[in-house]
């Protein structure tokens, strides 16, 4: 008999405020504007005993929404790591953070829902 692998995710929202230094002169990127924005983190593998889960949801939770907390209502740009604040550069800054506590971290998506916009950030 095969193992079952599971993946389970937790989300956040934050607003924050940035700009893209390097676009187009004439972008409207370049300017200070602000979104609001969503991240889901995915954690996958076998369950595991004495429980029974891939990982407790309450503790990914928690994590996720510190993070998120960290970002909300600021300028993403200040932040090291992100100096130039694009969806990708966003699942990379989550997942470096996430990855300490949860090294079968799977998935990182960070959307900005209002424009249909998102990006996936795939792990080994």
């Amino acid at each position: 008999m095969t193992t079952s692998r599971f993946e389970i995710t937790k989300s956040a929202s934050f607003d924050a405020a940035h700009y893209l230094a390097e676009g187009p002169a004439d972008s409207p990127y370049t300017r200070l504007h602000g979104h609001s924005f969503r991240v889901e983190a995915s954690v996958s593998g076998p369950t595991t005993e004495p429980v029974g889960w891939v990982a407790d949801l309450g503790d990914l939770d928690r994590a996720l929404r510190e993070i998120a907390g960290e970002l909300d209502h600021g300028l993403l740009n200040e932040k090291p790591g992100l100096e130039r604040p694009t969806l990708e550069h966003l699942c990379i800054y989550f997942a470096e953070r996430l990855k300490l506590t949860f090294p079968t971290l799977s998935r990182i998506v960070v959307s900005r829902p209002t424009l249909g916009e998102s990006c996936s950030l795939i792990l080994g």
